[in-house]
């Protein structure tokens, strides 16, 4: 009996630990999805309205539709964390659902809510688990998180290289985001929404990395 007992609590702590272990791995992907995050919506808040009709480094985005993309991308996040149903009818070709008929000063506070709806719903270890919705089609809900905390952190860069700007993303999130661009960065390319590669030392930052694996160049200026 006692080495049953012994055997029995041997493999419960080794499942403790796994299961401890998944646990840190799912909240540390929250903290990289929410702090990308919030990098976006500081750049989005610091951005002019005055400059909304100037170039960006996103083909054929001026800045007004980068904030636009960031904007439904952050719609996009809160109803796959939250496991919300999505309306068929909303198109990231159109104006994000919640920007229709709003002044654009005051864009950036309404990003900032369903930012902030985003990362709580994420926030959640739950939200991490088995599939979600991403705008109506079945994924791995992992998969999704990473992809939405590289999407906002390149996206950002984009505005703020837009508006003349640099953007501080930290080596740790970089690696993240690289992550993220390199799984995307085959159907990326293929679906025509990443640019070819563009070359970088091999010891370049990790976000360096990342923007030329998405078809960036990080010297580029307006």
């Amino acid at each position: 009996m006692q080495d049953f007992r012994s055997g029995a609590l041997a493999v419960a702590f080794v499942q403790y630990r796994a299961l401890r272990a998944a646990h840190d791995r799912r909240m540390d992907s929250a903290d990289h999805l929410r702090h990308s995050i919030e990098l976006a919506v500081a750049t989005i808040r610091d951005t002019d309205v005055a400059r909304y009709g100037d170039p960006s480094p996103c083909a054929d985005y001026t800045v007004r539709d980068v904030v636009n993309h960031l904007a439904f991308g952050f719609l996009l996040a809160h109803r796959s964390g939250a496991r919300e149903p999505w309306d068929p009818s909303w198109s990231g070709e159109d104006r994000t659902p919640y920007l229709v008929g709003l002044p654009e000063e005051k864009w950036a506070q309404a990003c900032a809510d369903e930012a902030a709806a985003a990362a709580r719903a994420w926030a959640e270890p739950s939200a991490w688990e088995g599939e979600a919705s991403m705008g109506g089609a079945a994924m791995p809900a992992a998969a999704i998180g990473s992809m939405m905390s590289a999407e906002f952190a390149v996206h950002a860069w984009d505005l703020a290289r837009g508006t003349g700007r640099s953007l501080d993303v930290p080596e740790g999130l970089g690696a993240v985001v690289l992550d993220g661009v390199l799984a995307m960065a085959p159907s990326g390319r293929e679906g025509g929404w990443f640019g070819p590669e563009v070359t970088v030392p091999t010891d370049a930052p990790a976000f360096e990395r990342a923007l030329a694996a998405s078809g960036r160049d990080a010297r580029w200026t307006p």
